[in-house]
């Protein structure tokens, strides 16, 4: 699954979208509210995506490679995990 803003473009791996536990985690660090947990898993809130202050807190809580964060602004650069 993908969104993209106007900066900020957000992937999470179709393999863990229905982990619950994973959106909860994800819901709790991002502290601009990217991620929310639904029923089914994993959800993008498009309107928060420019929202990101690339603090990587996503990438911490998520296993390596579930999430990627991609900076449109700086062609498609990838934030790497600190």
């Amino acid at each position: 699954m993908r969104a993209d803003g106007i900066f900020i473009a957000v992937e999470v791996d179709d393999a863990v979208t229905g982990d619950a536990e994973l959106a909860l985690k994800l819901s709790d660090a991002c502290p601009v509210d990217i991620f929310a947990q639904t029923d089914s898993g994993v959800s993008i809130v498009e309107k928060n995506l420019d929202e990101c202050v690339l603090c990587g807190l996503c990438l911490a809580a998520a296993p390596e490679g579930a999430v990627t964060i991609i900076k449109v602004y700086d062609n498609d650069a990838v934030l790497t995990p600190a």
